[in-house]
């Protein structure tokens, strides 16, 4: 089991089915549960889904060693931007009562009559929307779990780069 995980397509297919898994659960809590996401969890789960494109590409194109670093060093940078926006949103939640910023209008509405820009740095600042925790398991909230993955998925890139292409082809002259 140890040596199939060193190899870079099972790698990015572990990846892949974590994302899958992430963002079932985030559809799961959303229709099921009826948790309406705030601006900084539709941000993370826009990440989870560059996550599982990249993982996905990088499991089909199976490249050589500077494709595959490639990969990993994308799949590792782009983590690190989703752990980012766990990380504030863990701050929000955390902020006293009267710090928290005012809650602002929804998604939706916003993308109706604001600027892409400004609907996407409101996305990316989080509002008092995101100080609520609506959900917890284990102590940890939900950005508390996403950065967990974010972790995982920042380590799943770290096994990438170090591990060696499936395909490498030798020059038989």
């Amino acid at each position: 089991m140890i040596t199939l995980c060193k190899k870079p397509p099972v790698i990015s297919l572990i990846g892949l089915m974590l994302c899958i898994g992430l963002i079932s659960a985030a559809f799961y809590l959303q229709y099921v549960e009826g948790l309406e996401p705030c601006p900084l969890c539709m941000m993370q789960r826009l990440v989870i889904y560059l996550l599982a494109l990249l993982f996905l590409l990088s499991a089909l194109h199976r490249p050589q060693r500077i494709g595959q670093r490639l990969y990993a060093g994308l799949i590792i940078l782009v983590s690190m931007a989703g752990g980012g926006f766990a990380s504030r949103q863990l701050w929000l939640q955390n902020l006293p009562p009267e710090e928290v910023p005012a809650c602002g209008p929804s998604l939706d509405y916003m993308i109706d009559v604001l600027p892409w820009t400004e609907v996407l740095s409101v996305m990316m600042r989080g509002t008092g929307d995101c100080a609520k925790v609506a959900w917890t398991f284990l102590s940890l909230s939900i950005p508390g779990w996403t950065l967990v993955a974010f972790i995982v998925f920042a380590l799943l890139g770290l096994m990438l780069w170090r591990a060696t292409p499936t395909n490498t082809r030798h020059n038989h002259s």
